[in-house]
């Protein structure tokens, strides 16, 4: 069932002398992809300046790392999840544009056996960037470790068992009827099951259209793509290299960008978009699932009270945020999705800002003179944290900021409470997918997030075993079912917001179009080079 995003992206070109704001074409999302992906011809400018055979493509990244390990999503990461993009092709990918599923390692779609039994043949020629085979062991293996893993797994939950049913084909068996089969199956990348475990986490190979030459993931460092000789898919390279750098100051990304340095880069700040019009630059904005969040220790007072988490939204001014500190590229929170996305639903509880509102739900919770320390992530959140605590003073609440870069082993699962009381960070996993079930089950899960970080799982009042309960039935369900099920978590998790968002940001990305030709932004974190070509 194909869900149509409402209007996700927004174009600020930036012309020497001045800014022009134009719209661009709306985006769609899919919860069960419907076939195979079209793939859009690269779009060109008028004039002479079409893609050119060789050359390399070049980018900026915002992010730092160095989990090369495809297994279990990469741990999170951004940069590498984003080069696993260009490296690896799982059974079926996902269209970062459009979240629509493509045919990718599968030559068709899942045959239906029964309701709880699918078939996948592999595609004919398929084969690593070594020259060797995928093979269904291959698939097999990488489905296996995928569900076994603590990230990955709870994603393909629903997979009761995969075996090789001859030696192109895999039978997939469910635990249940699962209607976003086709979308899940996109989160596990195959790669060799020869591969050992420090080849995983160094050099790994893969089927997709780019083989890693180098990667230094650190800030400053540079991660290199060549093309792979031995890919037949649909996203074959036509420059000769790739290369990333990685630059977290914002500062030093444009001035690469502005420089021509690099044609492309990620996460334009919103202070040096002007900054850019001298080098012709274009600037995209758009639309997404990614936030800043409150994320409470439900197991230390006061904050194992719903009504003091609350408190705390009504106490923050989010359009005066929105407004001072991204320069209204961000919209405030109706619902735990996006307003664009085709499964939005408004909430039972919206939180505007309302100082005497937070007043009174402090004094029905029995608090006085709440003070805190919030533990603010040291990226672009920190910059939200001086009007938060001037907002929380103003409600009668004192707020120590402590700024940090986290080192989250420290909020694992503990026998002990946790020390901290609030943390402000970001988080965005639609860079994994996009269907309410997978957005909810990554923070609210069983998993690090509910045993550890806000030890909801733990919590006395059954909240979170009521969202498990909810979220099950939808997973069982029908499609004509779901939404209604998926609402009732919604209000749950406005209601209750051990973890939630204080508004949805658009995602900022500028590039040189007079430097490459089919690049599109896409509305999460990472850069796509897919289908992108330099210009001569």
């Amino acid at each position: 069932m194909e869900q149509p995003l409402k209007a996700p992206l927004t174009r600020r070109t930036f012309l020497a002398g001045g800014a022009v704001a134009a719209t661009a074409a709306g985006l769609a999302l899919a919860g069960c992809g419907g076939g195979e992906a079209p793939k859009e011809e690269p779009k060109q400018d008028a004039g002479t300046d079409a893609p050119a055979e060789g050359g390399t493509l070049t980018g900026a990244c915002a992010y730092t790392s160095t989990n090369v390990n495809p297994v279990g999503l990469n741990g999170g990461s951004a940069l590498m999840l984003a080069a696993t993009w260009h490296v690896f092709e799982g059974l079926y990918d996902l269209d970062l544009h459009t979240y629509k599923t493509y045919n990718a390692l599968a030559a068709g779609d899942p045959t239906k056996v029964s309701d709880t039994e699918y078939e996948v043949a592999l595609r004919d020629g398929a084969k690593f960037s070594d020259g060797t085979d995928v093979t269904v062991a291959d698939v097999v293996n990488a489905l296996e470790v995928n569900m076994a893993d603590a990230t990955c797994g709870a994603f393909l939950s629903f997979i009761d068992s995969v075996a090789e049913k001859d030696d192109k084909t895999v039978t997939i068996k469910l635990k249940y009827p699962f209607a976003l089969l086709k979308d899940r199956l996109t989160v596990a990348k195959v790669f060799p099951a020869s591969l050992t475990e420090d080849q995983l986490k160094t050099m790994p190979i893969g089927s997709g259209p780019w083989m890693y030459e180098s990667v230094n993931g650190d800030d400053g460092g540079t991660i290199k793509f060549v093309p792979n000789p031995n890919y037949e898919g649909q996203y074959k390279p036509t420059a000769d290299a790739m290369e990333w750098n990685i630059l977290l100051d914002g500062t030093a990304r444009t001035t690469a960008l502005q420089e021509a340095t690099v044609q492309v880069m990620e996460n334009v700040p919103d202070a040096n978009a002007d900054q850019l019009s001298g080098a012709g630059a274009t600037v995209e904005y758009a639309q997404g699932f990614n936030q800043a969040f409150f994320m409470f220790n439900t197991l230390k007072a006061p904050f194992d009270d719903y009504r003091v988490r609350q408190a705390l939204y009504y106490a923050v001014d989010v359009e005066k945020l929105i407004s001072n500190q991204l320069n209204g590229h961000a919209a405030p929170v109706t619902g735990f999705l996006p307003e664009e996305h085709a499964n939005y639903h408004k909430a039972a509880t919206v939180y505007t800002h309302d100082v005497e509102k937070a007043k009174s739900l402090l004094a029905e919770a029995g608090v006085e003179n709440l003070a805190f320390t919030l533990v603010v992530n040291n990226n672009w959140v920190k910059d939200l944290a001086p009007q938060i605590k001037e907002d929380l003073k103003a409600a009668g609440v004192e707020c120590t900021i402590d700024e940090q870069k986290i080192n989250w082993s420290e909020y694992a699962a503990s026998d002990t409470t946790l020390a901290y009381d609030v943390m402000l960070t970001p988080g965005d996993p639609t860079c994994f997918g996009n269907d309410p079930d997978l957005l909810m089950s990554w923070w609210y899960g069983d998993n690090i997030w509910t045993q550890g970080r806000t030890c909801w799982s733990k919590a006395a009042d059954g909240k979170w075993a009521e969202l498990q309960e909810l979220m099950q039935q939808a997973r069982e369900a029908d499609s004509s079912k779901q939404q209604d099920l998926w609402n009732q978590c919604f209000d749950l998790l406005a209601e209750q917001v051990p973890l939630y968002p204080l508004f949805h940001r658009q995602i900022a990305t500028g590039y040189q179009e007079s430097m490459i030709s089919g690049f599109k932004p896409i509305a999460t974190t990472g850069l796509v080079f897919l289908g992108a070509s330099p210009k001569a």
